[in-house]
């Protein structure tokens, strides 16, 4: 219906001016400083408000990423093209960045000396090694060493020092003595990986209301083969698998206040959903910035995830974490001993250069458009989806900000389905390990977009923090909690509506 006229002009290049057009956002500069930008955000509110109408799709909702949808192929790479709205004149940049993404990296010293530094402990010898195609992880399969999905590790405050440094938000949880904050499976030549993960399932049956059986997997994970000794008797074990690329940027864009203003943490509303922000340390801020990304909102920023990400699961320094043996504690001596690859003149083994050329490239990670907007099942399943409670959370719309530093993000419509706040899930999801401000019970919503394309870029349709869920329809029915109101109403809905609602997610 949308797609020729506004295909073409995402194909033009879609910028903030004529999205305000369409949007009816426009204002003067001068009318937005006389009323302290009042017209604009009542504008916004109109627009972002979640619909009441079923009848038909949303004006522009097949464009999730706004100006920066993408319209490619749906194959394999329909996660790894740039923004839609990007200029041709920084695609060059996109490109060296995923060159960065994709680079496999060696051990120091090597000949190589713009890819070495790999380790000594690692899960990945690249970017692309846990995102694959720019997509969703997955667990091992039986026998296999795990690459995508890990275990965080923490333990509760040992001392005043530890419970000074979490109070103040410095940190945002405390590492194992011996093994630091992720379990590293594999290592270079010459060092012994940390250790190998171990998953148990057990079946549990759900029985929905029209008497369809639904087997989910419950997991139990332990740790084996430690070569660095016992870990400490507190251990807090946490599995956390690789997310989807895509959209980062916007979600980096949208304002913070609009965030804020959809958080409930004492239920005020007494709708029995609270949503709490994530507060974390911000390494450029130098203090506390909200949280938006990770499965408990433990990064900020783009930047800073990436950058925590190449320590831990690649064990390379950066401008950002300076640690050139990666994750190794001070009882790992070899690994701290270990040569590194850093760069004579910065001092890290990933460059400022690199840092933001990566950067660039995550952040511009476009978001495929929607299909099927008016097809009447997707259609039935939207009314579904709002009506059972679930936007209550997977919240739909935002505009982003208009003075988002990066052009192709700024002041555009944006369906994400996640409030990125923080919610108890329940006890069935609970990995009863803290992180920052968010508890054992508590996840980050995770976005929606592109969830119907996981299967076509991953091969699989495993879901939720640790792959447990086999399908969507699984995913669902582990949510608890806060959840678990807007969950009993998919138990309760007939075989033909539950259906409708899956291929309204299946859409996205």
């Amino acid at each position: 219906m949308f797609r020729s006229g506004w295909q073409g002009i995402v194909s033009l290049g879609f910028t903030a001016g004529i999205l305000a057009a369409f949007l009816g956002l426009a204002v003067t500069a001068a009318g937005a400083a006389s009323d302290g930008g009042k017209a604009e955000k009542a504008r916004i509110a109109a627009v972002t408000a979640p619909t009441t109408d079923f009848s038909a799709a949303e004006k522009f909702e097949q464009n999730q990423g706004g100006g920066a949808t993408v319209y490619k192929p749906l194959n394999t790479s329909i996660f790894s093209h740039p923004s839609g709205n990007m200029p041709f004149e920084k695609q060059l940049d996109f490109k060296v960045g995923d060159g960065i993404f994709r680079k496999i990296w060696v051990s120091s010293p090597s000949s190589t000396l713009s890819s070495d530094g790999l380790g000594p402990l690692f899960n990945s010898r690249s970017c692309q090694g846990c995102h694959l195609k720019d997509g969703r992880g997955s667990p091992p399969a039986a026998g296999e060493q795990a690459v995508s999905l890990f275990l965080r590790l923490s333990i509760p405050p040992q001392d005043e020092a530890q419970h000074s440094l979490l109070a103040k938000g410095e940190v945002s949880l405390i590492g194992d003595p011996s093994y630091g904050t992720q379990l590293q499976n594999f290592a270079i030549q010459g060092h012994q990986p940390e250790g190998d993960m171990v998953i148990e399932y057990e079946e549990v049956p759900v029985t929905l209301a029209d008497g369809e059986v639904v087997n989910l997997r419950k997991p139990t994970y332990s740790v084996a083969n430690l070569n660095y000794g016992p870990m400490h008797p507190e251990i807090m074990l946490s599995p956390r698998v690789a997310s989807p690329m895509t959209g980062l940027g916007l979600l980096e864009a949208i304002p913070e206040e609009d965030i804020l203003a959809w958080a409930d943490p004492d239920d005020k509303d007494g709708d029995g959903i609270s949503g709490r922000p994530n507060r974390v340390w911000d390494s450029v801020k130098v203090g506390l910035s909200l949280g938006r990304f990770g499965w408990k909102a433990g990064e900020p920023t783009v930047r800073q995830q990436s950058a925590h990400a190449f320590a831990g699961d690649i064990g390379l320094s950066t401008p950002l974490v300076a640690a050139s043996s990666g994750d190794c504690t001070p009882a790992q001596t070899a690994c701290r001993e270990a040569p590194t690859g850093d760069d004579a003149e910065e001092g890290t083994e990933v460059t400022k250069q690199m840092m933001d050329l990566v950067t660039f490239y995550a952040r511009n990670l476009g978001v495929p458009a929607r299909r099927d907007v008016d097809d009447p099942k997707v259609l039935r399943g939207k009314q579904m989806f709002y009506e059972s409670g679930c936007i209550a959370c997977h919240r739909p719309k935002f505009v982003t900000a208009r003075d988002f530093d990066g052009e192709e993000q700024a002041f555009q419509l944006i369906w994400p389905y996640s409030d990125l706040l923080l919610h108890d899930m329940g006890e069935g999801l609970a990995d009863n390990r803290p992180e920052a401000k968010a508890d054992g019970r508590e996840w980050r919503t995770a976005p929606l977009w592109g969830i119907g394309l996981t299967e076509t870029v991953s091969g699989h349709t495993y879901f939720l923090h640790d792959s447990r869920a086999r399908n969507l329809l699984e995913a669902i029915l582990w949510h608890g909690g806060e959840a678990e109101a807007a969950k009993q109403r998919v138990v309760d809905m007939s075989k033909e509506d539950r259906d409708a609602l899956l291929a309204f997610l299946n859409s996205l």
